[in-house]
């Protein structure tokens, strides 16, 4: 990271027009080139809250950095997939389409569609120095044909009760048996001196083993496991077919034999179980991030006024390791019908590159230095008006590009909030990537959700005792009889076509 980072002002967008773009003026100052004209481009986004206003400031600052002009067709998100299949279909694109990873994308991209671009970024300063898993993880038969909307990949975390384990003398688990007896002890031992047995060291909820934060998968990576799926020699296993993932089902069952979490996880939300963490009673959030540690405080010390959360990665025998995530809401591919050139292809890829310079990466996270945030403590920021900030720059903050951490300056947080940002941003280096993230099957997309219903069902009816060992190898030997089988052979075959190994 480069340290002085430039923040957003008048001057400095002008200085990077002048710079960036360059007047090619004669002498009289009255003509310019064609070449300094601004450069056209179209872009379908995906509207999130209130649509922006045509030409609003932000609009007119990307354009006067980039030398564009903008034309954006804010598509609203619960129409939006349905849109973006219609565009397609009828082949009128704009030059930069927001697609998500789903399978009528990935067949259109197959088609020929959209333009590859993964032999062009080396040439971009911005685009090719971010972690490659990001392009992975967005690729179509090991091919790279959009830029992610940036998300974090390595931010799985643990929020947990930090003065409970202080003041019992309880270290964070990195075994099997050592994440029994820390749930064990914050469950019966009293951690909150109240006299009452009313705390957990953690509880589930009715979707724990789905999302992108299951609760199962996270901490059986940290144990060796793989995420969701393992592939050694070209061969393809589903977690739930591996000896970890089944030790901490296994773990789990026993905990609930013991009344050691809340019986009645296969009907509770999420959002009770929040309620009993910001009320104090209970040790550790297992489905969180290492930005929540942060907001949970702020709602803790309400309840509990002595009260304190902190932070920190899944951690077992081989060290940290997470499950990575996918790292991106969507991409921004390049259609050919409406980018015809490869020399066209480049001006939007130089357009999408500056979208990284520390001015428009400033612009994107922390929005206009005076309206939405100011300077604190030398090169640190702090918002001044967030709410103004989510109407009027959110928008373009999620559907364009830019890393939080990555040419923007610091924002000012409490130590935990600030600990947060940093092990997220950090933590990138211990995801395990999901290997099948990017195959198809033709399976999955047919009958992938039936399939996962029948594995998260069995594994409930383990937990709490409804079926013994004999009865989940026989939900396996269903699952690979309806259809898992096919699946598994399915992404050898596309894993084999992508040429991985």
């Amino acid at each position: 990271m480069k340290k002085g980072i430039a923040v957003l002002s008048t001057a400095v967008l002008t200085a990077g027009i002048a710079a960036g773009c360059g007047d090619n003026t004669t002498k009289s100052g009255t003509n310019k080139s064609a070449a300094n004209n601004p450069f056209n481009i179209s872009m379908a986004l995906m509207q999130v809250g209130d649509t922006p206003n045509k030409g609003n400031e932000i609009e007119q600052a990307i354009e006067k950095y980039t030398n564009t002009k903008l034309d954006i067709q804010w598509i609203p998100q619960s129409a939006f997939d349905d849109k973006v299949n219609v565009m397609i279909a009828a082949n009128e694109m704009p030059k930069i389409m927001k697609l998500n990873y789903v399978p009528t994308t990935i067949s259109a991209i197959q088609s020929g569609l959209f333009w590859e671009i993964g032999p062009l970024l080396k040439n971009y300063k911005n685009l090719s120095v971010q972690n490659p898993q990001y392009y992975e993880n967005i690729s179509v038969e090991g091919k790279i044909y959009g830029i992610p909307n940036f998300r974090d990949i390595g931010r799985a975390g643990i929020v947990y009760r930090k003065d409970w384990f202080d003041s019992m003398g309880l270290k964070l688990p990195t075994t099997i048996d050592e994440w029994y007896n820390v749930l064990r002890a914050q469950t019966l031992n009293d951690p909150d001196k109240n006299g009452k047995a009313d705390t957990y060291g953690t509880v589930l909820f009715k979707k724990y083993n789905e999302g992108t934060q299951p609760v199962l998968t996270r901490i059986a990576v940290s144990q060796g496991a793989p995420n969701r799926w393992g592939v050694e020699n070209g061969k393809f296993t589903p977690e739930f077919m591996t000896k970890p993932y089944y030790d901490v089902m296994r773990m789990f069952r026993k905990l609930y034999e013991e009344k050691l979490i809340n019986q009645d996880f296969a009907v509770f939300d999420d959002t009770e179980a929040i309620k009993l963490m910001d009320a104090g009673k209970v040790g550790m959030k297992l489905n969180g991030v290492f930005n929540n540690g942060k907001s949970y405080q702020d709602k803790l010390v309400k309840a509990v006024t002595t009260g304190e959360y902190d932070v920190a990665p899944f951690t077992g025998p081989q060290g940290i390791r997470l499950a990575g995530e996918p790292g991106n809401f969507g991409f921004l591919a390049i259609p050919k019908s409406s980018v015809k050139t490869e020399d066209e292809l480049k001006k939007v890829l130089a357009f999408l590159d500056k979208l990284m310079d520390p001015e428009m990466s400033t612009l994107q996270l922390r929005g206009i230095e005076g309206k939405h945030y100011k300077k604190v403590d030398g090169d640190k920021t702090v918002f001044t008006d967030l709410t103004a900030y989510q109407r009027e720059v959110k928008p373009y903050r999620d559907n364009l590009v830019n890393i939080e951490g990555f040419n923007v300056a610091e924002q000012k947080d409490t130590p935990l909030g600030e600990k947060g940002t940093r092990m997220t941003r950090d933590n990138i280096q211990y995801a395990i990537p999901n290997p099948a993230l990017t195959l198809t099957s033709a399976t999955v997309s047919e009958r992938g959700k039936e399939l996962d219903q029948l594995i998260w069902d069995a594994q409930t009816r383990y937990i709490m005792g409804k079926i013994d060992d004999a009865g989940w190898q026989a939900e396996i030997d269903q699952w690979l009889k309806s259809g898992g089988a096919d699946v598994i052979k399915e992404y050898e075959a596309a894993y084999a076509k992508a040429g991985k190994k």
